[in-house]
């Protein structure tokens, strides 16, 4: 049994001008010790979609159906009670701007400790000492010290390991990292990603990484979920998405990333803009972006194919390949079986 089980996972957003679907039937699982990516660009669904896994939604959102499984035990209607021995215990996040997710008002070391004190069963020495071994874990020198200092006098990359450091305090089982990297310079990105893998293979937790970097994915990631307007479009290996791609969104996204080979050249972005996800079209949503684009994409959505025991894709460029290699028959009508 997989560590977390989502299935058929559907969360709007009910405002004045209408029900915003943000997340549309999502599903996948996620094992122990393993690494999940979730790619996309902006308002694709991906915070969502681990909002929805910890519930913690804008006052708006609201999971409208599906499942969500974390070590068997059903977690969508599971009360406000038992949510709050999940989050911090089982699952942690680390939200994308340390700055804003860190309280100027108060010290790291309140911070810190509020969290154990909060999830745990441990008195206040021994929250004091968990907290000065989190920093120290995460590479911070003179913990002791760091624990009577305030956010703002922290760099970047030292706030970013603080709130890694707290979300590995109570040893959750997942942790999902939102755009872990966004607010930081290169250099700094790189130890962060070296520090998370590194901690990842020591204490083997699973951790879902939502980002819009490819090259984080090519770094981290065992498994891949390319989501576009609220759905999982590709998902598979991570050699099998960025080597074997068979989606069109997905190749576009491929396209458009600066290589060795394209220096020089001008890099091919996707053109058009995203889908308005209160006018959700009837067939595929990137149809309207797609240079391939064919008249059933408009009209009806394709289902997730298998491309092989790796891989899956809800692309109907794969049934139109199918068809012309002969591994897919059609009926007389000419529509694939």
């Amino acid at each position: 049994m997989s560590l977390l089980e989502v299935n058929d996972l559907h969360t709007s957003f009910f405002t004045p001008a209408g029900e915003v679907r943000a997340v549309n039937g999502v599903s996948f699982n996620l094992d122990r010790g393993k690494v999940l990516g979730i790619v996309g660009e902006s308002g694709s669904g991906k915070s969502v979609t681990a909002y929805s896994i910890m519930q913690i939604l804008a006052g708006t959102g609201k999971i409208v159906s599906g499942s969500i499984k974390l070590d068997g035990q059903e977690l969508v209607d599971a009360g406000e009670k038992t949510m709050k021995t999940v989050r911090g215990n089982k699952v942690s996040i680390i939200f994308q701007d340390p700055m804003t997710s860190l309280n100027p008002t108060y010290t790291i070391g309140h911070q810190l400790m509020e969290a154990i004190l909060l999830h745990t069963d441990r008195n206040r020495q021994q929250a004091y000492d968990r907290a000065v071994e989190m920093l120290r874990l995460v590479n911070i020198n003179e913990p002791e010290k760091r624990m009577k200092q305030y956010p703002f006098e922290h760099s970047g990359g030292m706030r970013q390991r603080i709130m890694i450091a707290m979300a590995l305090a109570c040893e959750p089982d997942i942790l999902i990292a939102d755009e872990p990297t966004t607010a930081l310079d290169v250099t700094i990105q790189a130890q962060i990603l070296e520090l998370m893998k590194s901690l990842q293979e020591e204490l083997g937790m699973a951790i879902i990484m939502i980002t819009h970097d490819l090259g984080v994915v090519a770094q981290m990631c065992d498994e891949v979920i390319v989501m576009y307007a609220g759905s999982i479009c590709e998902q598979g290996t991570a050699d099998e998405i960025f080597y074997n791609p068979h989606h069109e969104y997905t190749k576009g996204l491929l396209r458009s990333i600066p290589t060795a080979d394209t220096a020089g050249t001008r890099l091919k972005p996707i053109t058009g803009t995203p889908i308005d996800l209160l006018n959700m079209p009837k067939g595929c949503p990137f149809a309207p972006r797609c240079d391939n684009a064919m008249k059933i994409c408009l009209t009806q959505r394709c289902a997730r194919m298998q491309i092989n025991d790796k891989h899956q894709a809800a692309c109907w460029m794969n049934v139109k390949a199918g068809v012309e290699n002969g591994s897919i028959e059609t009926e007389k009508g000419g529509e694939a079986k």
